[in-house]
């Protein structure tokens, strides 16, 4: 029996060319076999395809309507050969990635080094700014986001939600006390995150037994670079809220010590955005479930 996807596409490549020479020709195969493969067709169809004349062929009702099925089969077909090529090609190629800067510089660059030992054939160009940038007119692959995503044009994987904590130094301890109720913190120096609008988060919350506190900061230093918030910290200039896989290390050696551990502060959601591509790249889709397997854990409490 001869296969039904090379009959479709000799019967649709006769159509287009106008005979089964030229359509043999196209495909490699001889006139008669192309003949043999639209008489396939037809027996399979009880239905004639294609009027003959000695001059041309010219297709019938159900010839009209099974030529434009078949061009969607076919081409359902040639995009399915495609998707599973590019999986099973060895990724390759370049890919830019940005992040935030504290999170980007203590959380994604182990991860982007143990994907470079796996994938020797992809370069990563790692671009850290808190700012907001755009993925396609900035020339990125992807994207880390902490925070709501916005663009609905945008594939957005969800990672997990980086629970918060507030801390301060020792020296800033014991020279200010520490907060024992969010309401306190009206007596503190707050280090504030200045967000890529330009505007600082002046408004912290906690949680507690099902209540809500929003406290408004009083906040003397504040600065759009993660690094910098957290060196200040660490400095004694303040306390400061941020996610616990950032402050993790400084918390760990005793720079920085957690307070109001009572209260809870809400979650940041992390996404990881691309844009959308049928199909994705070898490349983009092996970093993809790459960050997707590492980042996939709850960062837990210090």
């Amino acid at each position: 029996m001869l296969d039904r996807l090379t009959s479709m596409a000799a019967f649709v490549k006769t159509v287009d060319l106008g005979s089964f020479t030229a359509a043999g020709a196209a495909l490699g195969l001889s006139s008669q076999m192309i003949g043999k493969h639209v008489a396939s067709l037809e027996e399979r169809l009880n239905a004639p395809l294609l009027r003959r004349s000695t001059r041309r062929q010219s297709l019938t009702e159900v010839g009209q309507l099974f030529y434009e099925r078949c061009r969607i089969v076919l081409s359902e077909a040639e995009a399915a050969e495609t998707l599973v090529e590019g999986m099973s090609a060895a990724p390759r190629g370049r890919l830019r990635v940005n992040a935030p800067v504290a999170f980007g510089a203590g959380v994604l660059a182990p991860v982007i080094a143990d994907f470079l030992d796996r994938h020797p054939g992809i370069e990563v160009e790692l671009t850290l700014t808190d700012r907001y940038v755009d993925i396609v007119d900035e020339g990125y692959d992807a994207v880390l986001r902490l925070g709501p995503i916005g663009d609905t044009n945008l594939v957005a994987r969800e990672l997990v939600s980086h629970d918060q904590i507030a801390c301060a130094s020792p020296d800033y301890i014991a020279r200010h006390g520490a907060p024992e109720r969010p309401g306190d913190l009206d007596r503190h120096d707050c280090l504030a995150f200045v967000n890529w609008s330009g505007l600082p988060y002046a408004e912290w919350r906690f949680a507690k037994d099902g209540v809500t506190h929003s406290v408004r900061i009083r906040s003397r230093f504040q600065v759009n670079d993660g690094r910098v918030l957290v060196a200040a910290a660490i400095a004694g200039r303040g306390i400061i809220l941020q996610p616990v896989a950032i402050l993790r290390d400084a918390i760990a050696d005793g720079r920085l010590v957690p307070v109001l551990r009572h209260y809870v502060p809400p979650s940041r959601p992390l996404y990881l955005v691309f844009a959308r591509r049928t199909p994705q790249p070898p490349k983009l889709r092996a970093f993809i479930d790459c960050v997707v397997a590492e980042m996939g854990v709850r960062s837990g409490d210090p």
